[in-house]
């Protein structure tokens, strides 16, 4: 069963056991790295009337970035990315929701990582909302923004011998969210 937009107003939180955030890295000039983060919350009120008044909100564990290789993911908490002993949280403050069609919501914000603020921009797609079996009302939303990863003091890198480098400076975050309503 669908509800109608107007009626999925709201607060609600993110389902970790089904909610993906995640990047994307170019590696060695040739091919990409993705990853994801395992230690998150997050929180959003949504207005299904008037979507520019909805707002979000996300805390990341740094140390739970995840690759699948042990010693890559030792090196991406280290002082060299993002420094996860001083620099324990990653977030995400939305600013402003821009409605841009049915579907279709640009979600601007304030990310922070290691200390150093930046204004983003998410283009997000609303991918529907079901009653799940145990009677919480989910919504979901899938998007993705590129940033410099330079721009947020992540500026580590080895020159590759044949020209180029290591790590690419462009960063794709994706977000595959399943957030539950609370009553």
């Amino acid at each position: 069963m669908t509800v109608p937009l107007p009626d999925l107003t709201g607060d609600y939180v993110l389902d970790p056991a089904h909610t993906r955030i995640g990047f994307v890295a170019r590696h060695a000039m040739v091919t990409k790295v993705r990853g994801s983060f395992t230690a998150f919350e997050g929180t959003a009120h949504l207005d299904g009337g008037d979507p520019a008044r909805s707002a979000g909100q996300v805390t990341i564990k740094s140390e739970s970035i995840e690759t699948g290789v042990a010693q890559r993911d030792q090196h991406l908490r280290t002082n060299d990315f993002l420094d996860a002993p001083t620099y324990p949280e990653i977030t995400f403050r939305s600013t402003s929701v821009e409605p841009r069609s049915d579907s279709d919501f640009r979600v601007t914000g304030d990310l922070t990582i290691k200390e150093t603020t930046r204004p983003v921009t998410i283009d997000f797609e609303y991918t529907g909302n079901a009653v799940d079996p145990y009677g919480n009302l989910r919504v979901g939303l899938e998007g993705s923004v590129t940033i410099s990863r330079k721009e947020f003091g992540i500026t580590w890198n080895a020159a590759l011998e044949g020209g180029g480098v290591l790590v690419g400076d462009k960063v794709v975050l994706e977000f595959d969210i399943s957030a539950i309503k609370q009553v």
